[in-house]
């Protein structure tokens, strides 16, 4: 199982149980290359869609940018998991999901929040990495951090500087703007791409205050 499916598999329940009943009509923004949640919501009876430029080369899904998709028809949900972080413009594509909604209908935001990515959350991610055979973001966050000569915090405020991440609680602002919040949780980020290490040991760390829960779950409903 890659870590992409073991995102998947870890916030499919979360993102189910705040959608409508099927067969509502549910668009997944940045679904990527695995099709995010829409296999999984067409199995469970929805008329689903996945929007990314990476996306599957497959019905229901489009192979574009957000930003310039074609939505026939207003939805009824909307799930946006990690994808907002790095768009160019969150107010503009937050205020485009929420204008193809239905009234009352829901958005299901599942994201991180980079700036709480401290020193001991460090520490504990790269004590947990597997080898580096199949290298993935955080041995790739390792080994840059390591050339750099930087200490971590420097480093990774110029890796989001570089990369245009947007910080978590400036996405919980424009969600809180223009939807009315009715779930904001955090927890395990990190665990898919860990090594023997599973969503219950990140959550037993963030207990203890070993690290920073950098998972943010924000789920709204259009007014």
């Amino acid at each position: 199982m890659t870590s992409g499916d073991r995102w998947l598999a870890a916030t499919w329940p979360l993102v189910r149980a705040h959608l409508p009943p099927a067969p509502a009509r549910v668009m997944d923004v940045g679904c990527g290359r695995l099709g995010g949640f829409v296999p999984m919501l067409r199995s469970d009876g929805y008329d689903a869609i996945g929007i990314d430029p990476k996306a599957p080369n497959e019905p229901h899904y489009q192979r574009i940018e957000f930003e310039r998709a074609v939505i026939p028809h207003r939805v009824d949900a909307a799930i946006a998991s990690v994808a907002l972080h790095h768009v160019a413009s969150p107010a503009k594509v937050i205020d485009r999901i929420v204008s193809t909604l239905e009234a009352g209908g829901a958005v299901v935001a599942v994201e991180w929040a980079w700036e709480r990515f401290d020193e001991p959350t460090r520490r504990w991610c790269f004590e947990r990495l597997g080898p580096n055979d199949r290298p993935g973001w955080l041995h790739r966050r390792r080994e840059e951090w390591l050339a750099s000569g930087h200490d971590w915090p420097s480093y990774v405020r110029e890796w989001a500087r570089r990369e245009g991440l947007h910080a978590g609680e400036v996405l919980v602002r424009l969600l809180d703007e223009r939807l009315d919040r009715q779930l904001l949780m955090r927890g395990p980020y990190f665990f898919p791409d860990l090594a023997e290490t599973t969503e219950a040991d990140e959550q037993s760390a963030i207990d203890a205050d070993q690290i920073r829960a950098c998972r943010i779950d924000y789920v709204g409903m259009r007014r």
